[in-house]
């Protein structure tokens, strides 16, 4: 399946390394996943802006696989700057070592040929 509207243009700019995420321009709030009205003010008017990559864990889980199958990898729940939650990874620590509340700071990288959004550890006592 291939993506449309609001997620297309998130992915293009992706692809072309270049993240960035929905401000309505009726009410100025951020808004992820991307989407065709504000769930804030219901308006349909959006500029995409580059966020400023900073965020906190809000939550995290390990995955654990066999080494021979990648080993272990943890999914986060970040909550950035701009208001938004995003779901990603923390790498830079082992998978065990994220916690709640953890300082991050998001880099673009290539998974599979594509580009996504990860965080790395950022702060003193990340």
């Amino acid at each position: 399946m291939t993506a449309q509207g609001p997620d297309a243009t998130y992915f293009a700019h992706l692809a072309a390394k270049d993240w960035r995420i929905q401000k309505c321009r009726g009410c100025s709030g951020h808004v992820f996943q991307p989407r065709i009205m504000c769930p804030s003010c219901g308006s349909d008017a959006f500029d995409w802006v580059a966020p400023t990559g900073q965020g906190v864990v809000h939550s995290t889980t390990v995955i654990r696989r066999r080494p021979a199958e990648g080993g272990d990898y943890n999914v986060a729940l970040v909550d950035l700057a701009e208001g938004v939650r995003i779901m990603s990874r923390v790498e830079g620590v082992d998978p065990g070592e994220v916690r709640i509340g953890m300082a991050v700071t998001a880099r673009l990288a290539e998974q599979d040929g594509d580009t996504i959004v990860v965080f790395d550890p950022s702060g003193k006592g990340a």
